[in-house]
């Protein structure tokens, strides 16, 4: 199996879209106060939360929002994510150390 060859024009992360989304996003959002946050969503505790073969995650107690997580998956999209994922399940080589 060969290694994919990135394109020739890859943007670095912190020059994606996403990436300066999120750096303003964060601007937005540091200060905001957890108390507020769940007050002002009820359901804050189950929408932020997940559980997956019997792990349980809890991010309801960090400062995200649903336009946090809008713009994680935006970055996730802008940077190939899926496409190394289905990479990886075929079983081709997804880096240089795979050697």
């Amino acid at each position: 199996m060969t290694i994919p060859q990135p394109p020739s024009t890859i943007v670095p992360l912190r020059q994606r879209p996403a990436w300066n989304a999120l750096k303003e996003h964060y601007a937005r959002v540091r200060s905001l106060q957890l108390r507020r946050l769940f007050a002002e969503d009820p359901q804050r505790g189950e929408r932020f939360t997940l559980e997956v073969m019997g792990l349980y995650f809890d991010y309801s107690k960090n400062r995200i929002t649903g336009e946090t997580t809008r713009l994680l998956l935006e970055l996730a999209e802008q940077s190939g994510l899926r496409q190394h994922i289905n990479a990886m399940f075929a079983g081709d080589k997804i880096n240089i150390t795979e050697q």
